[in-house]
């Protein structure tokens, strides 16, 4: 499959509160709006769960040692993409959509927790500039 040319992008950033019964939801919706990226916050899965939309690749990062949390976009198998991993103190994940003109387009999945300290805000403002 080629990679497609990059105009503009077409996504979907939500928080899912616990993907365990929406994973239908997100199959339809995708299908139905066709988006380039769906960004899905509080996935809430452990590490044996998945979830699986056709046509596209997920990336991952759940949430450690504790219960809850956790992000995961799914992006198009068309784009050209680098996961440029993160940090495990933060609910982030990072990637990188290859352009060839402009270069590469960053994209970002992060979850920020109510209760989250200062260091951790200071962790992900760090990962934003080094990403972009």
């Amino acid at each position: 499959m080629g990679t497609r040319s990059i105009a503009y992008l077409n996504y979907i950033y939500t928080n899912a509160c616990s993907m365990g019964n929406k994973q239908e939801e997100l199959e339809a919706i995708a299908q139905q709006e066709n988006h380039d990226i769906d960004a899905i916050m509080e996935t809430w899965w452990v590490t044996h769960t998945t979830g699986v939309l056709d046509g596209c690749k997920l990336f991952r990062r759940d949430r450690q040692r504790r219960r809850g949390g956790g992000v995961a976009p799914y992006v198009r198998e068309c784009f050209d993409c680098l996961d440029d991993g993160g940090d495990d103190r933060v609910e982030c994940l990072w990637l990188r959509i290859r352009g060839k003109a402009k270069g590469d387009i960053p994209v970002g999945v992060c979850y920020r927790p109510p209760n989250q300290d200062e260091e951790a805000d200071e962790t992900v403002y760090k990962n934003l500039q080094d990403i972009s």
